[in-house]
């Protein structure tokens, strides 16, 4: 099963009817036009080049067949209208040729979209497994949502997130990280592992932030010895408690929105500190902020996926007011809701990942 999607991902995109009529119409035209100006020694042979447009379009069998198809078609359209031997032979055998270079140029086309296919499937696979899948569930808020790793695309990027339920309250933490590739889930890796050691270990948030932006350093530090560039990391840490207000330290990524009793709203947390990574241009440390989130509300998390999707026209995807449109919605299918909305707003595949989390309360506030 897995061969199968692979061939039908990674294969050519020229259905079997489209082929077969294609050669036949673009056959019994040319030969047409032939009969009908009388000009078959000069525009016959542009069939050679046939199998060189299928080539790049279909499949190893389907470039080999219209070769075959090409070379019958030649011999016997030119044994009809009894041209010299010598004629039908060498165009035969040029046809011949040109198949068979046709028919082993798209087997390279077709290897190299597989190992292509393969490399992105791989690098989304190891996504998958740096992110748990949810939801996920502690004593304080149940986390749901979505992940969509882009596989369409060029390359696959580096959104990230991760629950902890630490001695202080339940950290979260959800990141994007500049680029992307393999070299960005790398840099993914190194924030994230940072993260799940601190959240247990630092008492503050604070403590969690500087231990992320100590671990985002030294890998950009060790991937510039390597000739890598250096990656930021845009990263919200968030500390929930039992209390009903929400710590959190936002490193230049997208601020929280609440729905809550029909109303939805982004959280103020004032201006951002800059992205991990960037510490030493940054004119202080990062400040912790607090903003509310009672019982009953439900808080939605996303990357730039979402909030920098743009339909044909080049607008972007208006969240803050379609939550407010879905505020009275339950909150249960919010997430689902968002990504497939996004997707019909800009009317083709994602082009960057997607990570939208809905965060809500376990229990009431004491």
């Amino acid at each position: 099963m897995a061969n199968g999607m692979e061939r039908r991902r990674v294969g050519p995109r020229l259905p079997a009817p489209v082929f077969f009529v294609a050669l036949l119409g673009v056959t019994a035209a040319l030969i047409a036009l032939d009969a009908y100006t009388g000009t078959a020694v000069r525009l016959l042979p542009l069939l050679i080049f046939l199998p060189s447009i299928v080539s790049g379009l279909g499949t190893v069998r389907q470039t080999a067949f219209a070769s075959v198809w090409v070379v019958l078609v030649i011999v016997g359209t030119l044994a009809y209208l009894h041209a010299e031997p010598d004629d039908n032979l060498l165009l035969a055998a040029f046809a011949a040729l040109f198949g068979v270079v046709a028919v082993l140029g798209c087997r390279y086309r077709v290897r190299r979209e597989e190992e292509v296919h393969r490399l992105r499937s791989a690098a989304a696979a190891l996504q998958r497994q740096i992110v748990r899948p949810l939801p996920l569930r502690t004593g304080d808020v149940v986390v749901d949502g979505l992940y969509q790793p882009v596989e369409e695309d060029a390359m696959v990027g580096g959104d990230m997130y991760e629950v902890a339920a630490s001695p202080y309250g339940t950290r979260l933490l959800i990141a994007d990280v500049q680029g992307k590739g393999l070299p960005a889930i790398g840099t993914a890796l190194a924030a994230l592992g940072a993260f799940r050691e601190a959240a247990y270990r630092e008492a503050t948030l604070l403590g969690v932030v500087e231990a992320m932006e100590s671990a985002v350093a030294r890998h950009n530090m060790g991937a510039g010895r390597s000739g890598e560039p250096e990656r930021l990391v845009t990263a919200l840490v968030l500390d929930i408690g039992r209390g009903p207000v929400v710590e959190a330290v936002n490193c230049g990524h997208i601020a929280p929105y609440v729905v809550h009793n029909g109303r939805a709203y982004q959280a103020s947390l004032g201006e951002p500190s800059v992205p991990l990574g960037l510490d030493g241009l940054a004119p202080g440390p990062p400040r912790a902020t607090w903003f509310a989130f009672p019982t009953g509300a439900t808080m939605l998390l996303c990357t730039d996926g979402v909030t920098e999707a743009r339909d044909r026209d080049g607008a972007f995807y208006p969240l803050l007011s379609r939550l407010r449109a879905w505020a009275r919605r339950p909150p249960a299918r919010l997430a689902e809701s968002v990504g497939a909305d996004v997707r019909r707003f800009t009317g083709a595949p994602p082009r960057d990942d997607i990570a939208i989390l809905t965060v809500s309360r376990t229990r009431q506030i004491s």
